[in-house]
């Protein structure tokens, strides 16, 4: 069987398993377990252990249930509300004020939770009951937490970088760091926006507060500090090189739970959820990080991802043509599969592909996740725009509209970062 056999065949039987409602993750996994045996029979069978062990055992996936968990606990303890507070207490006096900082909040929190729908939950939770008390239009409300919350899988640490990494044997600290300067200039671009429409349209918001007083200013300052210091002792510690990723997210754990103890609000309940939780996110991250793993071998053995490789070089496509069809691509399947799917689908298949375009894999990573963040805006699968849902009661169609300039944003952004790809690869270079 020649690749492109191969390759219609996994495509047809993929599809098949999704629309007769078979789960994502084993989906992939059938996809390969039939791939592989009608390749070579059941000989290779035993491989499939083999991919079980050293997934399960892999130290660089450690980290994923490691950051989910310091995400859960910041949640249950009353950090992230504080923080929202005191983030909105220094922001008061610009246009849209709470929507500026639902940005920064969804900024902040996505360098503790790893993910847009816990990021987007997180500060939508706090946010969306007291902009509406204070006359915020939801277009304004609805929009900055969608795409804000977008950011959760830009900052580091982010669940798919880690499994960017893992398939492509590519450091995962070069990832994260890679995709700290993006995250954030994002946001810049996201608060800029904001301002901007507030300014031309100054019904979405009411009219900038007073300046708060010194003191009420210091208390906004208080509330903030622990998180963004534990924050900088996590990023901080990797970039230093004092940790490793994984050790960064045991450190985080151990700061996390410190300052919920500390606080006050961090009960034996509400750690018990959180630790249900992190157990239940990372079982469903690791069964469908192994199954992909599954079809990865069968489209080694198949030769798809060489055969791929070898037509794209024969047609003749460049690198900005292929990065457009890339654009496309994944704006399409991120209609119908979740984020951390898609990686897992497309990684194995295209990642020689990127290579043989010249793509920096680290680079690569971090437009990937851009790309991930723009499916997570696009119904009718946008994972975001159900999150913000399940909290405000708001018609889908309106949180629809309120994410589409936010995705706009993010496509500009793809692009800027193709014409300058030191945004990302600087920091990367600099810790070299």
């Amino acid at each position: 069987m020649d690749w492109t056999t191969a390759l219609l065949l996994y495509g047809v039987l993929l599809g098949a398993f999704l629309f007769g409602g078979v789960l994502i993750g084993t989906a992939i996994g059938l996809v390969g377990i039939i791939g592989v045996t009608l390749a070579s029979g059941t000989r290779m069978w035993p491989t499939f252990g083999d991919i079980i062990w050293n997934t399960t055992t892999s130290f660089t996936l450690v980290a994923i249930p490691l950051f989910v968990l310091m995400g859960e606990i910041i949640l249950r303890s009353g950090l992230a509300r504080r923080f929202y507070n005191g983030i909105a207490v220094l922001l008061r006096g610009l246009p849209g004020a709470l929507a500026h900082t639902n940005i920064v909040g969804c900024a902040a929190f996505s360098a503790l939770a790893g993910s847009t729908v816990a990021t987007a939950l997180t500060i939508g939770t706090v946010a969306v009951p007291e902009m509406r008390r204070r006359g915020y239009s939801d277009v304004l409300t609805l929009g900055s937490l969608t795409g804000g919350g977008c950011l959760g899988i830009l900052i580091p640490p982010s669940i798919p970088m880690i499994v960017y990494a893992s398939i492509t044997q590519t450091s995962v600290l070069a990832v994260f760091m890679a995709g700290i300067l993006p995250g954030l200039l994002l946001a810049l671009c996201f608060t800029l926006y904001i301002a901007a429409r507030v300014i031309l349209n100054p019904r979405l918001a009411p009219p900038p507060e007073a300046e708060e007083r010194t003191r009420a200013r210091w208390r906004g300052v208080i509330d903030s500090a622990p998180v963004a210091l534990l924050i900088l002792a996590v990023i901080g510690g990797m970039y230093a090189g004092v940790v490793t990723p994984t050790e960064a997210a045991g450190f985080g754990c151990a700061l996390a739970l410190i300052l919920g103890l500390a606080y006050r609000e961090l009960s034996v309940g509400a750690l018990v959820d959180a630790l249900r939780n992190a157990v239940v996110t990372s079982c469903v991250v690791m069964f469908i990080t192994i199954n992909a793993q599954f079809l990865s071998f069968a489209i080694v053995t198949s030769g798809i991802s060489r055969g791929l490789s070898g037509a794209m070089a024969d047609a003749g496509i460049g690198p900005f043509a292929f990065f457009l069809l890339l654009l496309v691509l994944y704006a399409v399947i991120g209609m119908f599969i979740d984020g951390l799917s898609i990686m897992l689908l497309t990684v194995p298949v295209l990642f020689p592909v990127f290579q043989a375009m010249g793509y920096d894999p680290v680079w690569m990573g971090v437009v990937l996740v851009l790309l991930i963040e723009l499916g997570a805006l696009t119904p009718p699968m946008g994972l975001n725009l159900f999150a913000v849902q399940s909290i405000s009661n708001a018609p889908l169609g309106v949180i629809g509209r309120s994410s589409m300039p936010y995705a706009l944003i993010i496509v500009a952004f793809c692009l800027l970062l193709y014409v300058e790809p030191q945004i990302a690869l600087l920091l990367p270079q600099a810790m070299r």
